[in-house]
């Protein structure tokens, strides 16, 4: 079956569908990554968005089982690759990538020429754009409603460690969160309370999106465990929608708790402490992103995955890490307090695990 490929700039390409025969609109971004397009396919952070991955063979090695994947479904609302394999190699492949897409309701196509699409991208900057298989549909930007709410959990999930024993417990605002960072916290010894994008610790009143029978329970442990860190997810969209999350955090602030933001993560503390963020021209999208780590000789191979940035640092932080390629902001820490942000993802699944150490320099600090 054929399809087509409408950008809000007119321009239009055919391709062979191989995903759900219907037709959805979003905003269309590139990832240059050669490796982990089911941990890409996965990644809240794509939510609302049509995805074009630049490496041309793609499907060969399948998909795997879930407990590889970073959500519990795929998040992006199309797919666009060059050349699609079928026939996929791999000992831990259960499915096709095709009969994957069909079961979860996605489209896809195979274009051959992704590169001039990517080019089009880089020059003209994000597009919106729809992928047309049956009726037609109208453009849509995903980044003018709040994808946090539509990707975050909506209970309180407790992993690792029981309470107390000297075993260290974090509090994980989860804005779209990727598995492995939970996993990389407990891997550390590290008791993990993931809550919702709108919990508020310091407050005794249940948000309506999560109440459940065992709210009011979970909630009594979540203020009488002692919390020794906070750690603020990546996620999607434009972080000045989450609004819940960055006044929960002014007052995590104010209580000078140790705190590390991922990602989105990274916007949103900035935020809460005054600074400020704008739209990237097309976004970082891959596993080769250079940042150099400010006062330093120290260049690290990032994963990343965003479309905004950090523009404007906080009082009393500077600037952690800066992108080699143009020079935006890639974290943040206080110049006191045990308070810091990457904007790239130190747990790099799939991709290099340079920044992996991360976590630990937070961790000592609690």
């Amino acid at each position: 079956m054929l399809g087509k490929l409408t950008l809000e700039d007119g321009s239009q390409f055919e391709g062979t569908s191989f995903g759900a025969n219907k037709s959805i609109a979003g905003e269309v971004v590139f990832s240059t990554g050669m490796v982990g397009y089911p941990e890409s396919l996965t990644d809240s952070s794509y939510l609302g968005q049509i995805l074009i991955l630049t490496y041309p063979l793609i499907g060969s090695y399948g998909v795997p089982d879930k407990k590889y994947w970073e959500s519990y479904g795929i998040k992006i609302s199309g797919l666009i690759v060059s050349n699609y394999i079928d026939t996929p190699s791999h000992f831990q492949s259960k499915q096709t990538l095709s009969a994957w897409l069909k079961s979860e309701k996605i489209p896809a196509l195979e274009i051959t020429d992704t590169r001039f699409l990517t080019q089009k991208i880089r020059t003209k900057g994000t597009l919106l754009g729809k992928i047309v298989l049956k009726d037609d549909v109208k453009f849509y930007d995903p980044n003018k409603e709040n994808l946090v709410a539509k990707v975050s959990t909506q209970k309180i999930i407790v992993q690792g460690p029981p309470a107390g024993g000297g075993k260290k417990t974090v509090l994980l605002f989860d804005c779209g969160a990727k598995g492995n960072i939970a996993k990389c916290l407990l891997k550390r010894g590290i008791r993990v309370m993931t809550v919702p994008w709108d919990f508020d610790p310091f407050s005794s009143v249940i948000p309506n999106s999560f109440r459940d029978p065992g709210s009011n329970e979970m909630l009594k442990q979540v203020q009488h465990d002692k919390i020794d860190g906070i750690v603020i997810s990546n996620g999607p969209g434009d972080p000045k929608m989450a609004d819940k999350t960055i006044q929960t955090i002014k007052k995590v602030l104010q209580r000078r708790i140790p705190t590390l933001g991922v990602c989105l993560g990274n916007q949103i503390l900035a935020l809460a402490a005054g600074g400020d963020t704008r739209k990237l021209k097309f976004g970082h999208r891959s596993q080769n992103q250079p940042c150099i780590m400010e006062s330093s000789k120290k260049c690290f191979i990032t994963t990343q995955n965003h479309g905004f940035e950090v523009y404007k640092i906080p009082k009393d932080f500077k600037s952690w890490f800066t992108n080699a390629n143009d020079g935006s902001n890639e974290g943040i820490i206080h110049n006191k307090l045990p308070i810091m942000s990457v904007q790239f993802h130190p747990e790099a699944n799939p991709g290099p695990n340079d920044t992996e150490w991360v976590f630990d320099y937070f961790l000592e600090r609690l």
